[in-house]
């Protein structure tokens, strides 16, 4: 309600999942950014942490198109779609675990959805939502950058990266090529 009064003009909603329902890979983030996604109502559209996501994938041929921080810049997404643990900004950005596990029944249905041959986790809080989702365990598959998992009960592989935010890349937690190396992964796997 706060944003909404704030910002009338933006989505202040929840944000719709980007990319085609049959896609074999499924990006998971953490939540819309305040003045992201929640901006421009495109996951990941607006911020830092698009910029390099969607750098990433045109390197990586999971995208066409040119990114241009807005959702009318023609970008297309290829075989890969991208959906939100929580499906609206978070107060303070952070979300709760009560608005984890509300948002959980839309995260299973998109993990679901097509039945993706690869899932990626933008952060532990992705990761573990994932797991819970798919109803795997969490101890037998911890958080870890660059880690691969195969969830019992689930075709997909889940592949761990931090999360691309811009206190992640500016801190040195995450570097573009750490990043670069999962998809590179990712689209390895998919075509072999």
């Amino acid at each position: 309600m706060e944003a909404r009064a704030q910002e009338p003009t933006w989505r202040n909603a929840p944000v719709p999942t980007f990319g085609p329902r049959d896609a074999s890979l499924v990006i998971v983030g953490l939540a819309p950014g305040l003045r992201g996604a929640n901006r421009t109502g495109r996951a990941f559209t607006g911020d830092w942490a698009g910029d390099l996501l969607y750098e990433t994938l045109l390197k990586y041929n999971f995208a066409e198109g040119v990114y241009d921080e807005r959702p009318d810049d023609g970008l297309t997404l290829r075989d890969c779609r991208i959906v939100n643990a929580v499906r609206c900004v978070p107060p303070q950005n952070k979300p709760t675990p009560a608005e984890i596990t509300t948002c959980r029944p839309f995260l299973t249905a998109h993990l679901t959805l097509g039945q993706p041959r690869a899932i990626v986790a933008l952060g532990r809080i992705a990761h573990e939502s994932v797991l819970r989702a798919l109803g795997a365990r969490l101890a037998a598959h911890p958080f870890a950058h660059g880690a691969e998992h195969a969830p019992e009960g689930c075709a997909a592989i889940l592949f761990d990266s931090y999360h691309c935010s811009r206190y992640n890349t500016n801190t040195g937690v995450l570097t573009t090529d750490m990043f670069e190396r999962v998809f590179a992964r990712v689209r390895d796997f998919l075509d072999n």
